[in-house]
């Protein structure tokens, strides 16, 4: 892994941690809360975009193959429809 990989990988990272937050943020506080002018919301899909961001950095890169990832997110929902609640039909 180069220099420019691991800075992908550690942008990521740091990413992922945001987005925890900001979900804890929704549960605590609703997702229509507001703080400093902003929903809840708001941040959260500010947050969800960084990450997507350097996660489709990370497949242009070739860290991760595209191909992979879709595929085991298919795999993702096939397990979701077994082991919860969640429709992936419901909005």
């Amino acid at each position: 892994m180069n220099s420019s990989e691991r800075e992908i990988m550690l942008i990521a990272q740091e990413e992922c941690a945001e987005v925890t937050q900001a979900i804890s943020k929704v549960f605590r506080f609703g997702i229509e809360g507001v703080h400093n002018g902003r929903t809840n919301r708001e941040r959260l899909e500010e947050e969800l975009g960084d990450l997507v961001c350097m996660i489709e950095m990370m497949m242009r890169r070739g860290i991760v193959n595209e191909d992979t990832v879709y595929s085991n997110a298919l795999k993702k929902r096939d397990k979701l429809k077994t082991w919860s609640n969640i429709n992936d039909s419901d909005k």
